[in-house]
């Protein structure tokens, strides 16, 4: 007879699986499934939240970064505008004072080329007044110093042809013992050119000799005056009707 093999009790018995225990089982694998799926939704929820704050951001910087660079280019227009107008501002300015600085100098320069003008033509006029008076003023107990103030105030060809008469002049006002004393009655600028002018005078004298006293005469005279440096001088002496 064959001999039954020999089999080793180890004392534990190995159960088959129930079908209770393949459905729990499968009850737990399905638990776990639905587990591993919540925790990806939610980490899938948590990643697209993550995301969504990190594009929220990403706008938020990119809309910020927009409205500072449209500010900036809003300040820089009406920025440069500001500057703009302010240097026209300037430049008008300046021009504006530099208008009336060149009209101030114009006005003060007229004003004083009229002043000089002027001053000439008084002064033309207060020469010939007072040539007039040399000339119709001369005592015999002073003819020298008299005659010598004509030719101090003359000029020119007048000047040197009284020199020359002088002398015989001075003596007949000596020996005639003449007073003489004339006194400007009226006296206008005729008319002037360049540095001369003509001076139109009307004078009084009243004379005496060794025979008496003479009646007072009216003289009128033409008297030419030239600008010598810084004065005027007599030139010449027309009698006139």
């Amino acid at each position: 007879m064959a001999e039954e093999p020999e089999t080793t009790d180890t004392g534990e018995q190995v159960s088959e699986p129930t079908a209770a225990d393949v459905e729990g089982h499968d009850q737990q694998h399905e638990v776990d499934d639905v587990d591993e799926t919540k925790a990806e939704e939610v980490g899938d929820v948590g990643e697209s939240d993550h995301l969504n704050e990190t594009d929220a951001a990403d706008q938020i910087e990119a809309t910020e970064g927009e409205s500072e660079g449209r500010f900036a280019r809003l300040r820089h227009r009406f920025g440069g505008r500001r500057i703009s107008r302010v240097g026209s501002a300037l430049v008008a300015s300046a021009v504006i004072v530099a208008a009336l600085a060149g009209l101030v100098g114009w006005l003060g320069y007229r004003a004083y080329q009229k002043h000089e003008d002027q001053a000439r033509r008084d002064q033309f006029v207060q020469t010939a007044r007072q040539g007039a008076v040399n000339l119709t003023t001369i005592s015999y107990t002073e003819v020298d110093a008299d005659v010598q103030r004509i030719i101090d105030l003359s000029t020119g060809a007048f000047r040197d042809d009284f020199q020359q008469r002088a002398k015989p002049f001075i003596e007949v006002v000596k020996a005639a013992q003449s007073k003489s004393e004339g006194t400007v009655t009226d006296a206008g600028l005729e008319s002037q050119k360049g540095d001369s002018a003509q001076v139109l005078v009307a004078i009084a004298v009243k004379s005496r000799t060794s025979g008496g006293e003479e009646a007072p005469r009216e003289w009128r005279m033409r008297i030419e005056v030239q600008s010598v440096g810084d004065d005027a001088r007599v030139s010449n002496v027309v009698f006139v009707p």
